[in-house]
């Protein structure tokens, strides 16, 4: 089996670390508590969700390693409850430079887990709340685009005002 490499995911991660955490710690605290995305969510939240993503893609790509496949793992993501996830941490009223650390580290660890992963379980799946089956690959794989979508909704709320 050839070994699958992830270094765009990783790279990818390291690069929006390197260039989005002087641009968040520039915000100020009326900046990232009250603009608000389509879904309700101040910078604040968006960052937490990204928090969240972090690490529950540490743990899915965990289990999705050492249980059976298909896994039955819980799905924050879907029917709202990645909202509660926000709201039961209240990642609002977080101090913000905290937030911007968790959410740096909590994605370097997501690359180091990533660059251990047993490559041969790479097609072990697990089952969203929908029932669709995910691969650790494609969850792997997945996971930049999703870092984007909500690193270019920060920068959105950044530019309504700015």
């Amino acid at each position: 089996m050839s070994r699958v490499d992830f270094s765009q995911t990783t790279n990818g991660i390291i690069q929006v670390l390197e260039r989005e955490e002087p641009l968040l710690s520039s915000l100020s605290e009326d900046v990232v508590a009250s603009r608000f995305n389509k879904q309700n969510r101040t910078i604040k939240q968006i960052l937490g969700h990204l928090i969240d993503s972090a690490s529950n893609n540490t743990h899915r790509i965990i289990h999705l390693q050492n249980q059976p496949s298909p896994l039955i793992f819980p799905d924050y993501a879907n029917l709202g409850n990645n909202d509660r996830w926000i709201a039961i941490q209240n990642y609002q009223t977080e101090n913000w430079n905290n937030l911007i650390q968790l959410w740096k580290y909590s994605n370097l660890h997501v690359i180091h887990v990533i660059n251990h992963v047993d490559q041969s379980k790479l097609n072990n799946e697990w089952l969203n709340t929908f029932g669709d089956k995910i691969s650790l690959r494609s969850m792997i794989e997945d996971y930049l685009p999703h870092l984007h979508l909500h690193i270019n909704e920060i920068h959105e709320l950044c530019q309504i005002h700015v």
